[in-house]
């Protein structure tokens, strides 16, 4: 579906190099980022101690906020947790205090400002269960990486599969350098969103690529930019249309989602906006640089010829 049509063919890859040594600079400032400054881990990863409160009332996440900010804790999250009366309070680890303790001063706080307030339960998230964490999330990267590059090599071509997984761990890559620039708090909800917007590029890489492979077919004179540039000027329609209404859902959830979504939302916002722009101009590059040409996409036709039989007396 298009609501516009792009008639004028746009010299993308006349820019390509360009284009590039940006997404070089970024990328290399990203990994210069997570290399000197690193991930400002939330409890999920570092350990800490999880409470779980009851109200009689629907809970005020944002006047629990408040009490527990006041307190100089360290970094904390507060979400709502089974039903509108009920909320889960994650809290770091804090040196000189045992989870018992620091649950009955947060309870004693939480009483004073409102008595309605009930303890449900206290866990300890020891650092060993955040290190698991980690490193299966890594992991799962991992895998979707693998699995990745598998699919696009079996569906087009070793080219686009080398390209495409490396555009989009360009992506993830800049991801992190923002959280680890900006000391944003990286948690299991982060991760689930970086791995979102993994699969969530490979879908515009896919959908370029099968351009390209199209256009291989129908302009058999035209030169490789030329294909290529058509591919993306093609698509663009399409790609403004359905990840502007993506990004639009996405900054609703980040400004009015709340706290506990805010660096989920953030995540795919800067994910999917660097995913635009990789897939069409770093992905399409790549692959024009690793040599790609219409015999590697479109067989050739068999040709029958009419064999003449002779007919001895």
């Amino acid at each position: 579906m298009e609501f516009f049509r792009i008639r004028r063919v746009i010299p993308f890859m006349k820019h390509a190099l360009v284009f590039n040594i940006i997404s070089l600079v970024t990328f290399l400032l990203a990994v210069l980022f997570l290399a000197t400054r690193g991930l400002n881990l939330g409890v999920d990863f570092r350990g800490g101690t999880v409470i779980e409160i009851a109200y009689s009332h629907p809970a005020d996440l944002t006047r629990v906020r408040a009490v527990i900010d006041k307190m100089n804790l360290g970094e904390f999250a507060v979400q709502s947790f089974g039903s509108a009366n009920s909320a889960l309070i994650r809290l770091p680890l804090k040196e000189g205090l045992s989870s018992a303790q620091l649950s009955e001063r947060v309870m004693t706080e939480l009483k004073a400002d409102d008595p309605a307030v009930t303890q449900q339960r206290v866990e300890f998230v020891g650092p060993q269960v955040g290190k698991e964490l980690y490193e299966n999330g890594a992991l799962a990267l991992l895998l979707v990486s693998i699995g990745i590059v598998a699919y696009l090599a079996f569906r087009f071509e070793w080219r686009f599969a080398v390209s495409a997984i490396a555009a989009n761990l360009h992506d993830i890559v800049i991801i992190l350098g923002f959280f680890a620039f900006f000391q944003w708090e990286f948690s299991l909800p982060v991760l689930a969103a970086v791995l979102a917007v993994l699969g969530y590029s490979v879908n515009e890489s896919v959908v370029i690529a099968d351009r390209i492979r199209e256009n291989f077919r129908k302009m058999r004179k035209a030169s490789v930019p030329e294909v290529i540039n058509s591919a993306i000027t093609s698509t663009l329609s399409r790609t403004i249309i359905t990840h502007g209404c993506t990004l639009t859902m996405v900054l609703s959830i980040l400004f009015f989602g709340g706290e506990t979504l805010h660096y989920f939302a953030l995540a795919l916002a800067i994910g999917i906006c660097f995913g635009i722009y990789s897939s069409a101009l770093v992905m399409a590059a790549l692959v024009m640089w690793l040599g790609v040409s219409r015999e590697d996409l479109v067989r050739p036709e068999k040709r029958t010829g009419s064999a003449t039989e002779k007919i001895l007396p």
